[in-house]
């Protein structure tokens, strides 16, 4: 295993669970790939409330990050009216959690995007000073007009793209659909966006489309989650700053490399979120391809890789994947370099205890790819009145969340269906569900616990 170590940089390392061990035919081999980073300070230097100040970093130091913050400003948000002070109110409080030097611009949006501060297209470097205006702008801000959220992320980009820094990171707060622009422009822009900046996207109140939302944190690297109640988000967007300006080191890539004759079935992100790379590859050199990860501070991400080997006789191995974390030069001009590495192997065996085993990490984070998957699929059954479906997919999820301990689900679940037995997975729906809960359930239904290893 090798590793990746600089000053104020995280040291990288990988680690490779798996039952190497296949019967005679056997073909497919799973891993979990449990990718750390550690030593970089998980606050990015700055000091949080009753905490001392980060010994990785001085006063003013980190590494050169951008931020900007969009938020929603569309006629939807004066009902109520202290949605809108909410929403100022949170936007001021993550603009207080910036570490001095940060670059950052706030952008308001509605069917156009308007850089309210510091404006002209440019973006402002984050002092006592700037934060006091930045503050001041905010207070000027007012509800009206439409929602076309693709010009935000336009914006957003454009600004963000201006600056030569280390970080790239856009903080998305939205309370109504994307009714202001077709589907589709919405996917040009996010397609545009894609691994030049991570965002992190909330929906305020019950008015928002759920899909939409975590289909912008998807797609831009980051994390999506409800703020039913906007008092809340004043907090929330605090810890959402406070991890932003945790982030040390952009742009690591997943880099996996297979022998001829191996095909590769997935490749997905399992903890701390359920998050499928497999349609993100690029071609990475012959037989390898990376799959981006984003940005990283001091955190631990487990990955499951699956891929399918040539037949062999008992008795032989081979490797049947080299896992790399990739960091490119900033430049573009010079060879990336290599973070850390792990091997996935595979060994035809007559032992058939050894052979039929699966590795507990596996077999954990197979159950909770599937928990997300039959929680949106009980959903949309809801939603489309087919109870039977819904009442037995969602009775599944509740036996899986039981079963592997992901207690924080469970409790969403039990607001939706009532339990009768987790652990045979018999439930009946409720009758009547707040819609908070329910979006709550569907926003949060890809967090997973992690195996005790």
């Amino acid at each position: 295993m090798a590793n990746f170590s600089k000053s104020n940089v995280p040291q990288f390392s990988v680690e490779v669970y798996q039952n190497a061990f296949l019967p005679e035919g056997g073909r497919e081999v799973n891993a979990i790939v449990t990718v750390t980073s550690t030593g970089g300070g998980t606050t990015g230097g700055i000091p949080l409330a009753g905490s001392t100040p980060s010994p990785t970093y001085g006063p003013g130091q980190g590494p050169d990050a951008a931020v900007v913050l969009m938020v929603d400003c569309s006629g939807s948000m004066d009902y109520p009216p202290t949605k809108m002070r909410n929403a100022r109110d949170a936007t001021a409080a993550a603009i207080d959690a910036l570490r001095e030097g940060t670059r950052f611009a706030v952008v308001a949006g509605t069917h156009v995007a308007k850089d309210v501060y510091p404006g002209n297209g440019r973006l402002a470097v984050a002092d006592q000073q700037t934060k006091d205006r930045a503050k001041e702008a905010l207070r000027k801000l007012s509800a009206g007009g439409g929602t076309a959220i693709g010009t935000w992320l336009r914006l957003a980009d454009r600004l963000l793209g201006a600056a030569e820094v280390d970080i790239r990171h856009g903080i998305l707060l939205t309370d109504g659909r994307n009714e202001h622009e077709a589907p589709e422009d919405l996917r040009a822009a996010l397609d545009s966006c894609a691994g030049r900046f991570t965002c992190d996207a909330r929906g305020v109140g019950t008015d928002w489309e759920v899909k939409e939302v975590t289909g912008i944190a998807a797609a831009l690297l980051g994390t999506a989650d409800i703020v039913a109640d906007p008092a809340g988000l004043a907090a929330d967007f605090t810890r959402m700053m406070e991890n932003a300006m945790g982030k040390e080191v952009a742009d690591v890539a997943l880099r996996l490399w297979t022998p001829v004759g191996v095909e590769i079935r997935f490749v997905k992100q399992v903890a701390p979120t359920v998050a499928d790379l497999t349609g993100r590859r690029t071609e990475a050199g012959p037989r390898a391809g990376d799959y981006p990860t984003g940005s990283w501070g001091d955190e631990s991400r487990d990955y499951h890789v699956c891929v399918l080997v040539p037949e062999a006789g008992i008795g032989q191995e081979m490797l049947a994947a080299r896992v790399s974390l990739i960091l490119p030069d900033p430049s573009g001009a010079g060879a990336p370099q290599t973070l850390s590495q792990g091997l996935v192997r595979a060994v035809w065996t007559d032992d058939m205890v050894a052979s039929t085993s699966i590795n507990p990490q596996v077999a954990h984070y197979t159950g909770q790819a599937e928990l997300a998957q039959v929680i949106q699929q009980g959903l949309d059954a809801r939603k489309s009145g087919d109870f039977d479906g819904a009442t037995a997919k969602l009775g599944r999820a509740v036996q899986l969340a039981s079963a592997s301990g992901n207690q924080d689900t469970a409790k969403l679940l039990s607001k939706v269906v009532d339990v009768v037995d987790a652990a045979t997975g018999t439930v009946r729906l409720k009758a009547k569900v707040a819609e908070a809960d329910e979006m709550t359930l569907e926003t949060r239904s890809t967090k997973t616990v992690r195996v005790k290893k």
